[in-house]
């Protein structure tokens, strides 16, 4: 295939389908990680998509690489936009619940990175892309803590992989979005605010479209933005 190959986590709805439809519409294929049976959303097309059965908690990641080398024979790009929202205390005994959600914001991301990894050094100049939060830069509010604990982690592992891949071409960004307009944003905005006055996920996809394309010389390693003047800038 000599059109470029991004995969991409969290691409059913969303800023992760937002960003598939725009990556689909400058020329990429994407093969997105998807939960369940895998049905290709219908607003992207299978001459310029494919939808591959993931689940970010079950380690899946070798295979899917796997699969998309014998069919596709390259990777130029890894998105990862799966992310799981909870509320719950920073000190809640619910050992489980925390780990599952560090497992979906930042041990997957960390899997699949690993996996592409070889691909990634071979297109000569792979991109990773981390859709982390401003809740990876500060702690807003009690209520935001432990989603931050785990954010805190994904911003950490994109300056990682930005120093592994540096040599090798690749170049990996953190972005941390504040509310943006999907179902996550309305829950963590928690009726504080009007989904017009949010971000807009076209315009996210379009600046995550932006920051993988360009070129190696101008790697930024984290990119915030925000709809609201809460002190991050």
């Amino acid at each position: 295939m000599t059109r470029k190959v991004m995969l991409l986590t969290g691409g059913s709805r969303g800023i992760g389908l937002g960003i598939a439809l725009e990556a689909a519409r400058r020329g990429w294929f994407v093969s997105l990680g998807l939960r369940g049976e895998a049905a290709l959303p219908q607003e992207l097309a299978a001459k310029s998509a494919e939808a591959v059965t993931y689940d970010a908690t079950t380690a899946g990641e070798a295979a899917w690489v796997e699969g998309v080398m014998q069919r596709h024979g390259r990777i130029d790009a890894v998105v990862a936009c799966a992310g799981l929202l909870d509320h719950d205390t920073i000190v809640t005994q619910d050992d489980a619940a925390v780990l599952r959600l560090f497992e979906v914001n930042a041990h997957a991301p960390r899997r699949l990175a690993a996996a592409a990894w070889l691909p990634l050094i071979d297109s000569g100049d792979g991109r990773i892309v981390v859709m982390a939060s401003l809740s990876g830069k500060r702690v807003k509010s009690q209520r935001s803590g432990l989603y931050a604990f785990s954010k805190f982690a994904a911003v950490g592992l994109a300056h990682a992989l930005r120093h592994e891949g540096w040599d090798h071409g690749i170049r990996a960004t953190a972005i941390c979005p504040g509310l943006v307009a999907t179902d996550m944003g309305l829950s963590a905005a928690d009726g504080g605010y009007s989904p017009e006055d949010m971000t807009q996920v076209s315009d996210l996809a379009a600046l995550t479209l932006n920051t993988i394309e360009t070129p190696s010389t101008l790697c930024q390693a984290e990119i915030t933005l925000n709809c609201q003047p809460d002190g991050i800038h």
